[in-house]
């Protein structure tokens, strides 16, 4: 009988194991150095107390926000691999496709976020622009912190269900819609005061970029 000798490719999944365990004790750490704020964080779906609380725009750079930022990015970036690894169009183990979509994904929401403070600075509404900032990076924070647990899940387990896959995608898009419903509930006031600029500022910074991604990534 002939022996036929097979290669086993082995997926090295070491990188994805640290930068989880580094996230876990990012959220330890703040959890411990901002006990309270984190606890009104944790309910931010359910009750607006964080938002009203921690209102000033100076917690928008404050280490709080800025460290949950870096979480949210590797968790955001692991969601959108582990996706396109279900569509057959990168492997959600290679990790210098990793640090490519974290790259494009940090760039892409930085520029955001300096676009918006120029548009705001040029139509006098820095205020307004500050607060909804604030709103979006937390709500934003707190989809990426609940689907860290689920990234975990996915990474180390083969779910051959295509269904979850776009069922974890529609209720992220959800949240996220829900999100703004949210935002402009609590600034309808001001919203109606200065309805031309909020539709401006609307058109070029929340609708154009995503149109402009969605047309560049089907393109190529």
């Amino acid at each position: 009988m002939d022996t036929i000798l097979e290669i086993r490719v082995l997926d090295n999944k070491d990188w994805a194991t640290v930068l989880f365990f580094v996230c876990f004790i990012i959220i330890a750490i703040i959890k411990t150095s901002f006990n309270s704020k984190f606890n009104y964080f944790i309910k931010l779906l359910f009750s607006d107390k964080y938002l009203v609380i921690y209102k000033d725009k100076s917690n928008l750079m404050s280490w709080f926000n800025i460290s949950l930022f870096i979480v949210q990015l590797i968790s955001f970036t692991f969601f959108i691999q582990i996706v396109l690894s279900y569509f057959d169009v990168v492997s959600k183990y290679d990790w210098m496709k990793f640090v490519q979509i974290f790259t494009l994904l940090g760039f892409f929401v930085l520029s955001k976020f300096l676009i918006g403070k120029i548009i705001a600075t040029s139509f006098n509404i820095e205020e307004f622009a500050d607060q909804i900032n604030l709103q979006k990076v937390s709500y934003r924070t707190f989809i990426g912190l609940m689907l860290l647990p689920v990234n975990v899940v996915l990474f180390y387990n083969t779910i051959s269900s295509i269904n979850l896959v776009y069922g974890l995608i529609l209720i992220v898009l959800l949240i996220n819609a829900f999100t703004y419903l949210i935002s402009i509930k609590m600034h309808q006031n001001l919203l109606f005061s200065k309805i031309f600029y909020f539709i401006l500022y609307l058109c070029a910074l929340e609708i154009a970029p995503y149109y402009f991604m969605y047309y560049w990534l089907t393109r190529s």
